[in-house]
């Protein structure tokens, strides 16, 4: 098969387009052709060795944690899905040849779901893992009916979702980002405010009794700020801030969940979530797909492979 992989540490100039042998299919695993690859800045984070301390990292490694394909492969046991069922996936495992990054992957069935049918391949390869994160936020701090919650990168990927999911929930939400996002944020459901200094100040005045929760998608000061006007820092939660649960908060890193994976794609399928899809690219240009997440002022919306391109 056809998969990029890096052979050293390094980012988007290491990036090379190889052939690599069909993923093996252990038992309770399903071999899916994978039909786009989501872009996340994550996986660079891991190629570039800036997450050795918590992922373990082989060579030739091949990036990407999430997609959405076809089935084409069952291991021993796993009974889950039929050959040719159309899937999404958080593929989180050892990763040594086993990245979203190809044609084939290997999938645990806990790393898995059905596609939402309305969905084509290249939006529904951005729900699994920044869909997880926002879900598993909202779920760590209890936000429900009547809440009213402040978002931090309100606009971007995970805050896109977590908006969505808590206004869907019953929340009032309060959405940071910059001017040009405003009404994007409005148009999610939410109450925008600009970031940076004097934050605090403009969240108490659109809630001057203070919020219920807090969901940091952005990083930076977030959190400390949030402590500023969230009543209780239990109800912080951070994906950026490895000193939130210093400060009371929790920190949240997602996990393979296939009950909450199937629920994530349940509410895009209903309507409830969209996710904007910037730029897509052919497999051997992940490099170029790279490189656009670092482009300044780079348009609103997920980076990612069309594999199915050819």
């Amino acid at each position: 098969m056809k998969a990029i992989a890096l052979r050293h540490y390094g980012g988007a100039e290491a990036l090379e387009l190889t052939e690599q042998p069909t993923p093996s299919v252990a038992p309770g695993e399903f071999l899916v052709r994978v039909k786009a690859a989501g872009v996340n800045p994550a996986d660079e984070k891991i190629a570039v060795g800036n997450l050795d301390g918590i992922m373990v990292t082989h060579f030739p490694l091949v990036p990407g944690f999430e997609m959405s394909g076809v089935v084409e492969a069952r291991g021993f046991g796993a009974t889950e899905f039929e050959i040719g069922d159309e899937v999404i996936g958080f593929v989180l495992k050892d990763w040594a040849e086993h990245g979203t990054y190809a044609e084939l992957v290997s999938a645990p069935v806990r790393t898995l779901a059905r596609k939402p049918e309305s969905w084509d391949w290249l939006h529904a390869a951005c729900l699994p893992l920044n869909g997880l994160t926002a879900h598993q936020a909202i779920g760590r701090v209890g936000i429900g009916e009547g809440d009213t919650v402040l978002i931090h990168g309100a606009s971007g990927g995970v805050g896109t979702l977590g908006v969505q999911m808590a206004v869907h929930r019953g929340a009032r939400v309060i959405g940071t980002a910059g001017e040009r996002n405003h009404d994007y944020v409005r148009e999610l459901g939410a109450t925008p405010v600009a970031y940076g200094e004097g934050l605090a100040d403009r969240v108490r005045a659109l809630a001057p009794k203070g919020v219920d929760a807090a969901l940091d998608f952005y990083g930076g000061d977030a959190v400390a700020v949030s402590r500023k006007v969230v009543r209780d820092p239990a109800r912080i939660a951070s994906i950026a801030d490895l000193t939130a649960p210093d400060q009371g908060g929790h920190l949240v890193w997602a996990r393979a969940n296939p009950g909450e994976l199937a629920e994530v794609a349940a509410l895009a399928e209903s309507g409830k979530l969209s996710v904007p899809v910037h730029r897509s690219f052919p497999l051997e240009r992940a490099a170029d797909a790279w490189r656009t997440l670092h482009e300044d002022g780079r348009g609103r919306g997920r980076v990612v492979l069309d594999i199915d391109a050819a």
